[in-house]
């Protein structure tokens, strides 16, 4: 495992769209074992390869629940909504409040390729929808309704 520099804000690989995951191989696992290692250092709870350099749909997080692997996800449900300040490893230093589902369902593959069903709410469906929105090219900066915290 290694530690991958990620890409900060301004870089435009993080505007673009990744692409779906292919080949479920050892380079795929050394993708997910090496964003686990960086995302852990960072003090993140989640990391979309995008931001380490790889347009793949490829995202880790651990909201505090247990560590999880999602390739090729796709959020299936939305429910209610939740105002929360986000920041992002790729902004260091800046966060805003956003308008994200209060909770969602997420379709993924794991890293042999069989497909699961995740289900997040708070903060969870927060980062469900953050690291989804990496890989199609959209950071949380365009999503901010307001630079305040919510109090």
């Amino acid at each position: 495992m290694a530690l991958r520099n990620i890409v900060k804000d301004g870089d435009p690989i993080l505007l673009k769209t990744s692409r779906p995951v292919e080949k479920f191989d050892a380079r795929l696992w050394m993708l997910l074992d090496d964003m686990k290692e960086t995302m852990y250092a960072a003090n993140g709870v989640g990391l979309a390869a995008v931001q380490v350099g790889v347009l793949r749909r490829v995202v880790v997080m651990d909201c505090g629940d247990g560590y999880l692997e999602l390739i090729n996800p796709e959020i299936t449900v939305r429910e209610g909504e939740q105002f929360a300040e986000e920041g992002c490893l790729s902004f260091p230093g800046r966060s805003g409040v956003t308008c994200r589902p209060a909770s969602v369902q997420v379709k993924a593959q794991d890293r042999n390729g069989k497909w699961c069903v995740y289900k997040g709410t708070e903060l969870k469906a927060r980062c469900f929808c953050h690291e989804i929105d990496h890989l199609d090219g959209i950071v949380f900066t365009t999503r901010v309704i307001k630079k305040e915290p919510v109090t």
